[in-house]
């Protein structure tokens, strides 16, 4: 069971880390137009896309990554409480 909660924790991180390079890739033009950047949008923008509308953006500044990006983080920190729940 360890090897699941690993591979759901790496997952995370990994998933964490798409939405780090994708926020990023805004800051070169037409990074986001590029085969890797669609590829990525296709992945992160599902999850991204409830947070915009809960939260607008502050003039030129969206920050709904950083609360998604925040939400992951809780998710791990509640799948480590939880497997040390039932495992422990």
């Amino acid at each position: 069971m360890i090897e699941i909660y690993n591979l759901l924790q790496t997952a995370l991180l990994i998933y964490m880390y798409a939405i780090v390079v994708y926020i990023l890739m805004s800051w070169f033009p037409g990074a986001r137009e590029s085969s890797f950047g669609q590829m990525l949008g296709k992945i992160v923008e599902p999850y991204l896309e409830p947070f915009r509308k809960f939260i607008p953006p502050l003039g030129m500044i969206d920050i709904s990554p950083i609360v998604a990006i925040f939400a992951i983080q809780f998710a791990k920190l509640g799948l480590e409480q939880l497997f040390i729940m039932i495992f422990f």
